[in-house]
């Protein structure tokens, strides 16, 4: 869930926009120094990048995208988009490329540039200060390579930059590192589904004390603040997608793809606002579902003109190897769906930006059960919000 630096905080966003643009759906502005102020500060400290570095699935997968195919390198110009701590650029060096431009929009560019001179590759690499719709290359690029996934593939609005880039600077014989990305939904069975209710419960019982004790103390009657409190803890504790990193066993039916990305060719407008209908099918014996949980995959495959020596997936799937600093985002119902053998989910899920914040999500799914008995419930509205 790294932003515009590779190797970017488990809690960071996404790059700055170059100029203010409106948001998804015609939204305010984007004022670049509040955005800047907000969330690209803190991707400016080497403990953020190290997050990122010690993340195996992650590391392993650019590592071996590139030096499994150093055919895409040898003598190419490379555009690396929010280069962090320089990692990629230094890979791309070292796979042959002819010259590497690393593009950082925060001070961590210093850092980069003693890194790269540290691996004696400065004369390969050009660090440049800026964000990438700032920026100016004398070049067109063979490759773009970055980092731009968030929490279930498009918080953060990062791919929004790199596409920029795409389009400004990659040759039409170009690659984009990676090729493709996938985002994936399934039904989830976990214990925090109770947990977040209680917490609700309990801050709701607080709140009535609150206002039994500021009525009998201060002869001030907070009532009328009651019903803006409660949306507002519903939305903290019950509509907030959670970060989790699940147990494969936990996955309780077959996991659909809802959305994929092809690099080359993907719109803004396409990230901006997701829309997708699927059915969700239960294994064999589950009678619970607690809400639903989403991942995202990446491929590294070349182009259709120059396709991979050898394809390289990074995959945040809770079935994967190991974990990943991304995991898995879980929505929960509340309550819980009760089912019966045959059962199955028919589903629409829309996915847009925060009006209050582009690098936010606003999500949305709408379900109702087909029975097995051929009822179909009616259907229910849950939205959540990943934050």
């Amino acid at each position: 869930m790294n932003g515009y630096v590779n190797g970017g905080p488990s809690s960071g966003m996404a790059p700055s926009r170059g100029t203010p643009r409106l948001a998804d759906g015609g939204g305010l502005a984007v004022d670049k120094a509040a955005d800047f102020a907000n969330y690209f500060c803190t991707y400016a400290f080497l403990y953020h990048q190290k997050e990122m570095l010690v993340d195996r699935v992650r590391m392993d997968a650019y590592f071996n995208s590139i030096f499994r195919n150093v055919k895409h390198f040898v003598g190419k110009t490379v555009l690396d988009v929010g280069t962090g701590s320089g990692i990629l650029a230094i890979w791309a060096a070292q796979a042959g490329a002819r010259k590497v431009y690393a593009v950082e929009a925060t001070a961590m560019a210093i850092h980069a540039r003693t890194l790269i001179a540290g691996n004696k590759l400065d004369h390969i690499v050009e660090v440049i200060e800026g964000s990438v719709e700032d920026i100016s290359l004398p070049e067109k690029v063979d490759v773009i390579i970055s980092e731009w996934m968030g929490y279930f593939l498009v918080r953060e609005s990062m791919f929004d930059s790199v596409i920029y880039a795409r389009d400004k600077w990659l040759k039409p014989t170009g690659i984009m590192y990676p090729s493709h990305a996938r985002m994936w939904v399934a039904p989830v069975r976990t214990g925090i589904l109770e947990q977040k209710q209680q917490e609700y419960e309990h801050a709701m019982a607080d709140w009535s004390t609150f206002l039994q004790d500021t009525n009998l103390h201060y002869k001030v009657d907070m009532s009328c603040l009651s019903n803006p409190y409660k949306e507002e803890q519903q939305k903290y504790f019950l509509q907030t997608g959670l970060w989790n990193s699940l147990y494969p066993n936990q996955i309780i039916g077959a996991p659909v793809i809802i959305k994929e990305f092809d690099c080359l060719t993907t719109t803004v407008e396409e990230v901006a606002a997701i829309r997708s209908s699927f059915k969700l099918r239960f294994h064999e014996g589950q009678r619970k579902c607690s809400g639903f949980a989403g991942w995202f995959d990446v491929q590294f495959k070349g182009s259709p003109s120059n396709p991979a020596d050898e394809e390289v997936e990074l995959t945040t799937a809770p079935s994967a190897e190991e974990t990943t600093h991304w995991g898995q985002q879980v929505f929960l119902l509340h309550p819980p769906l009760n089912l019966t053998a045959g059962d199955i989910l028919s589903c629409s899920l829309d996915i847009t930006r925060s009006r209050q914040n582009h690098r936010l999500m606003d999500v949305k799914f709408v379900h109702q059960v087909e029975q097995a008995s051929g009822k179909v419930t009616p259907p229910i509205t849950s939205p959540y919000f990943i934050e």
